[in-house]
């Protein structure tokens, strides 16, 4: 066991070492200022050795004024390397915890959509904020003083057993019971801060699901319900954290208390031989001071343990992360899509299941013409999300099933594929900005006159215009978290118009009228039919005036398409389609009554 718990440690930190090595000069810099401010600190009891034995045969100011300025300088120049040792050590730590966060978030945008569907977001968070402060931590400050310390302790021992080796040996004796708390309290230390972070997730998660959905809680009176929730997290949180300081209670006493009986049998042993004349008074003032110089390496040791162990602990927790490799990535035998791309989209013989769940998907078969329009209906789970999922790779669909202008979606580079196809999916997303930065969010052009233009045509076609030329900052009114400030209707005509002004040559809308009134309807469809007339366009819809100027309607029934056909051909027919259209007119009809 603690083998395999070694090997974890050493092949965890190896991961770390790139980052390290991309800001190695000033780390080795400031590891070579830690040495040289060691130096000087271990001149100091030196010269105090000098200085005593020196004053004790007579005093004078020249005296006083030679031995006072040395230490003045000595700690002036201690100081100046310190200083410059925390600089460059702990602005290299800065530098990782950029470059892990950037390589973190970055790692976390290749996911697909099935990855956030099972992992929480609070969680998440927490690896990127309060995980990354702890592998900062390891790798800056507590690295640093592991060094320092380190070369602090060896050569305050070398120095003492230069004055006395017996002594010396006598004192550090205790060294190997001191080695034995630090392994032991270290694990525990690891061990107890896992599950501390683990907790601190859990509370991030459930604040974020909390604040996400306070409308929700509101509505059904849950805040006492979900303020006791949130308690009930927060005592385990605070218990975990209890756990972990009352082993840290005895870590460091236990060290320090380990120390303090060397000083008694230095004073003790140190001053008999003071006495006998076998050690003089510098001598014993210096070999003093060297054991004082190292009971901060030992304290200080505890505390890099304490430190060390939670970056790792902490750093393993965002390797689960790292490691994790996203299931739609582009193949290494993926070619640039030939330009320009027309849109012509085929299916044949798509089976899907998720996760080798049901099949929600079953041997649809379907051709798009580049230009034409198709409409998806049916029920409510009948896998109409799914098949325009499948088109746009937020899940991928089995080899050889979907192709774009004749190539493989799976072959053909994400990067290319999403440039290709604008989406508006079921569920509208807003990010807490402008409406225009929202608008604008998939063609990432710099603001200006030029950009809001594009801005406002495509808010014209999406009948938004009318709405925003109501608000008092127009274009510039900041629309709050996921859209809070928007309706329904708004938000999802500012999803239509972000895909509209990309310019692709595919358009996806995935049920993206749903919020809207039918009069809204028909002037964004018909508004729609004059930008659309050269693009491929594909709208899932659950409401006959959203599908009945299509090219192709095809119905899906439990995953598969039962009916297909143009509007007119299939009211006329005695299936789910016709059903469909005489319920909603029915609809209508009690609606005006």
């Amino acid at each position: 066991m603690p083998g395999s718990y070694n090997h974890q440690v050493l092949a965890a930190l190896r991961r770390l070492l790139p980052y390290l090595g991309r800001s190695r000069r000033p780390i080795l810099l400031g590891l070579m200022c830690a040495v040289f401010s060691n130096l000087f600190t271990l001149l100091t009891p030196w010269v105090l050795k000098y200085a005593v034995d020196d004053l004790t045969l007579g005093v004078t100011r020249s005296k006083l004024g030679i031995y006072s300025a040395a230490l003045l300088a000595i700690s002036m120049c201690g100081g100046v390397f310190r200083y410059a040792m925390r600089r460059l050590i702990i602005g290299a730590s800065r530098r990782v915890e950029y470059d892990l966060r950037s390589d973190f978030f970055a790692h976390l945008q290749r996911f697909p959509r099935e990855y956030f569907d099972k992992a929480r977001t609070g969680d998440l968070m927490s690896r990127a904020s309060a995980d990354l402060g702890a592998v900062r931590m390891m790798a800056g400050p507590a690295a640093m003083y592991a060094v320092s310390t380190s070369v602090l302790a060896v050569a305050a021992v070398a120095m003492m057993f230069w004055l006395d080796a017996r002594l010396t040996l006598m004192i550090v004796t205790g060294l190997p019971l001191v080695s034995f708390m630090v392994k032991y309290f270290g694990q525990a230390i690891h061990t107890r801060f896992e599950r501390i972070q683990a907790q601190l997730a859990e509370i991030s998660a459930l604040t974020q699901e909390s604040l996400a959905g306070v409308r929700v809680v509101r509505a059904y009176g849950q805040e006492e319900a979900e303020r006791r929730k949130f308690l009930a997290a927060n005592d385990e949180y605070v218990a975990r954290n209890r756990r972990l300081i009352l082993l840290q209670a005895c870590f460091y006493p236990s060290m320090t208390f380990g120390f303090g009986l060397a000083i008694v049998g230095f004073l003790y042993l140190g001053g008999r031989e003071v006495i006998r004349g076998e050690l003089t008074l510098g001598e014993f003032v210096a070999f003093n001071g060297y054991l004082g110089q190292l009971a901060w390496p030992l304290i200080a040791f505890g505390w890099v343990t304490n430190m060390f162990q939670r970056g790792l602990a902490s750093w393993q927790r965002m390797l689960d992360v790292f490691d994790t490799p996203p299931s739609i990535v582009d193949r290494p035998s993926a070619q640039p899509m030939p330009q320009p791309v027309r849109g012509d989209l085929r299916v044949r013989h798509l089976t899907f299941a998720y996760d080798n769940g049901p099949v929600v998907l079953h041997d649809i078969d379907l051709h798009v013409p580049a230009g034409s329009t198709l409409a998806i209906v049916g029920a409510t789970g009948s896998g109409k999300s799914s098949l325009v999922h499948m088109l746009v790779r937020l899940y991928d669909p089995p080899p050889g099933t979907v192709f774009l202008d004749g190539h493989d979606v799976r072959e053909v580079p994400l990067a290319d594929l999403r440039r290709a196809i604008a989406f508006v999916p079921q569920e509208t997303f807003l990010f807490s900005t402008t409406l225009e930065e929202n608008i604008a969010f998939g063609v990432g052009t710099e603001p200006g006159e030029e950009r809001l233009r594009r801005v406002q045509d495509a808010a014209a076609i999406a009948r938004l215009d009318k709405d925003v030329a109501q608000f008092a900052d127009g274009y510039q009114t900041r629309v709050g978290e996921r859209g809070l400030t928007l309706s329904g209707g708004q938000k999802q005509r500012t999803a239509i118009a972000r895909a509209l002004m990309t310019g692709a040559p595919v358009l996806v809308f995935d049920d993206a009228l749903s919020a809207v009134d039918t009069y809204t309807e028909e002037e964004i469809l018909g508004k729609l039919r004059t930008v659309t007339a050269n693009r491929t366009t594909i709208i899932v819809a659950h409401r006959i005036s959203a599908v009945r100027h299509a090219d192709q309607i095809i119905v899906l029934e439990a995953g598969r398409i039962v009916e297909r056909g143009r509007h007119e051909q299939l009211a006329l027919a005695a299936g789910p389609y016709s059903e469909l259209v005489h319920q909603q007119q029915l609809e209508a009809e009690l609606a005006v009554s």
